[in-house]
This record gives structure tokens, C-alpha cells and sequence, in this order.
């Protein structure tokens, strides 16, 4: 299991190196300001979070909790959820595309999972011997 989140873990930091080089010379020319800074967000927060990833599968190695194995899932989720929407929102914003407002809801659905990942990595840590 822990395997499977280095890899995913090693894929999604890539994707936030590629995207951060994107947004500072590629998008900047092509959308507002705002647009570039909830982009940004975006990157941050999946870098972050591609960490905590990391952390997860490390810490399954030895305490091989259903709780860290959660954790690692809702990092993963909140990932998609929060940076996706975000990246999405930056993107539709910037070039003035109607229809994607439910896109803003999303965003705190991910951070709620991002939360919770963290909140059920202290657990596992309480409850290991």
C-alpha cells in the first residue's frame, strides 16, 4: 500500500512543479492577477499536500493503521477537490467563461478532506504502541 502512495505521491509532485512553471511564465500572460493568484493557491496546496502524502506512506511502513491508509485516500481526494477546483476556477475566471460557478462549493469539500487527513494521522500516531 505505501508503495502506491510513493508513486502517487512522486506524480502529483511533478504535476505541482509543472503547473507552478505554468502559472509564473505561461498563464500570467493569458489572465487577471486574481486568476493567477487562485491558481497559485492551487499549486501550493497540492505541493503541501503531495508532502503529507509522502508522510502517510512513510508512517504505513511501521504502523500499518487503516487510519493512515484513510489519511493517504483523503489527501489524494482533497487534492483533486481542492486544487482541481481551484485550478478550474482560475482557468474559467481568467477567460471570462459563464457556467462554472459550482466549481466555488467544491473547494471546501477538499479542504474538509485535507482536515480530515491530517486529523486521522494523529490519530493512527495516538493509537500506535
Amino acid at each position: 500500500m505505501h508503495k502506491g502512495f510513493l508513486k502517487t505521491a512522486a506524480l502529483l509532485g511533478a504535476l505541482s512543479v509543472i503547473l507552478g512553471a505554468f502559472a509564473a511564465h505561461g498563464l500570467k500572460d493569458m489572465v487577471s492577477e486574481r486568476s493567477v493568484a487562485t491558481f497559485e493557491t492551487a499549486v501550493r496546496y497540492q505541493f503541501y499536500h503531495t508532502f503529507a502524502l509522502f508522510i502517510a506512506a512513510i508512517v504505513y511502513r511501521d504502523n500499518r493503521s487503516r487510519l493512515v491508509v484513510w489519511a493517504g485516500y483523503l489527501f489524494i481526494a482533497g487534492i483533486v477537490l481542492f486544487s482541481g477546483s481551484l485550478y478550474g476556477l482560475a482557468v474559467v475566471q481568467g477567460m471570462v467563461i459563464p457556467g462554472y460557478k459550482w466549481l466555488g462549493p467544491v473547494t471546501p469539500i477538499g479542504g474538509v478532506a485535507f482536515i480530515t487527513g491530517w486529523v486521522l494521522l494523529f490519530l493512527s500516531f495516538w493509537r500506535s504502541k
